[in-house]
């Protein structure tokens, strides 16, 4: 009996142990918790230093740390940028100026650097910046970069680049997207990094076929193949041209390079309107009203043949002077004359007549509300006979009352 006892003891000593351990471990887990401080950030490089060599960019992430009890909006700035270097805070698609990070997480946002043709040998310093959008809050950081001397890469068979399509034509706001297939003649695996040399401000990517992530270099088997894709974004408004984009893949001194071309034929858009911004009018049945619109082209590429449709009520007529214009230029206005002329029986009232102007590659729509009054011929015929009437019963009251 008295070990059956010393054990029920022993058990309840450890169940209420047991229990006191879990209910206190929330307490304790929110205790670490309340250790980090109400607000706090930081935003340091994935690499404070890196070298490169002469003509090459630098791209790496940026670390954005919330390591304060509060969700946080935190702008992003490069704010030293050295001479002959351009630099910027992006995502995969646009320039980044902040981005929202919970409490005690943190995001990645990428890092940068191009250099301009002629940049030397030697160290750059770059200053990154993170800010709270109040302005409390701010962390610093540096990347040090270290140009060093090209070394001297010569082409070899070793490396065989193909594409089916070289050259891809589009208008300025879209996107290209090359098929290009990498073949290594080398007897061993090795890895092969992938960069573009194209026009200033375009984005140029690497991507794995048939995938979104991009990359920077691949790893082929002797002997073996990949295709890879790449991506090219030009500025949205980039003028019509041809551009050429030089593709290099590298190994170790062995190199091999692709032409590739995008002919942009220019963004088709058109702006159209009147110079009030009323696009209402009044009109008498059965007669003219005239009313002046323009056309403008908002792309980057001239406009022909801008034509006219409505869409009016039955028996009405609406004519545009001059009835097609041969040519917009990118940016120009061009007036146009419409001439309206109601049904000469139609009510009284509010109607919509529909405009659509038609470009080369572009429309657009407009509505107009003209609102129909009665001739004021009608006016006065009925004060003419309100007249005669009143005449007469006045006439009438006089010849009675002689009677």
């Amino acid at each position: 009996m008295k070990m059956m006892r010393r054990s029920y003891l022993v058990l309840s000593v450890l169940v209420t142990m047991c229990f006191i351990i879990v209910s206190l471990q929330p307490a304790v887990l929110a205790d670490e918790k309340d250790k980090r401080p109400p607000r706090a950030i930081e935003i340091y490089p994935e690499y404070p230093g890196v070298v490169v060599s002469q003509g090459e960019g630098v791209r790496m992430d940026i670390r954005v740390a919330n390591k304060g009890r509060a969700d946080e909006d935190i702008l992003l700035e490069v704010t030293t940028v050295p001479e002959g270097w351009k630099a910027q805070i992006r995502s995969f698609n646009f320039a980044v100026t902040g981005v929202h990070v919970p409490n005690g997480e943190q995001k990645n946002i990428t890092f940068l650097a191009e250099p301009e043709k002629g940049v030397k040998t030697g160290d750059y310093l770059f200053s990154v910046r993170g800010s709270t959008k109040d302005g409390t809050l701010q962390s610093d950081n540096e990347i040090t970069v270290t140009v060093k001397a090209a070394e001297k890469i010569a082409k070899t068979k070793d490396i065989v680049i193909t594409t089916s399509y070289p050259v891809l034509q589009g208008p300025s706001d879209a996107s290209f997207e090359f098929s290009l297939a990498v073949e290594s003649k080398m007897d061993k695996d090795a890895v092969f990094n992938l960069a573009a040399q194209g026009p200033g401000e375009w984005d140029i990517n690497f991507k794995p076929a048939y995938e979104t992530k991009y990359i920077s270099s691949l790893r082929l088997k002797g002997g073996g193949n990949s295709t890879v894709a790449v991506e090219v974004k030009p500025p949205k408004y980039a003028e019509a041209g041809e551009y050429p984009i030089t593709v290099i893949v590298s190994s170790e001194n062995r190199k091999a390079e692709a032409k590739l071309q995008v002919i942009l034929t220019g963004t088709y858009g058109l702006e159209v309107g009147t110079t009030t911004g009323l696009l209402s009018l009044d009109a008498k049945q059965g007669k003219v009203a005239n009313m002046s619109i323009y056309v403008k082209n908002t792309g980057s590429a001239t406009n022909h043949d801008v034509t006219f449709v409505t869409y009016k009520p039955e028996n009405w007529e609406v004519k545009f002077e001059p009835e097609t214009v041969d040519a917009i230029e990118p940016g120009e206005h061009k007036q146009v004359e419409i001439t309206l002329t109601p049904y000469e029986e139609a009510l009284v009232g509010d109607y919509s007549v529909g405009i659509d102007v038609n470009g080369e590659k572009a429309s657009k729509s407009i509505e107009l509300r003209v609102t129909v009054k009665a001739s004021t011929a009608w006016g006065w015929i009925g004060i003419g006979i309100i007249v005669v009437v009143i005449a007469g019963l006045i006439g009438l009251f006089i010849w009675l009352g002689r009677r």
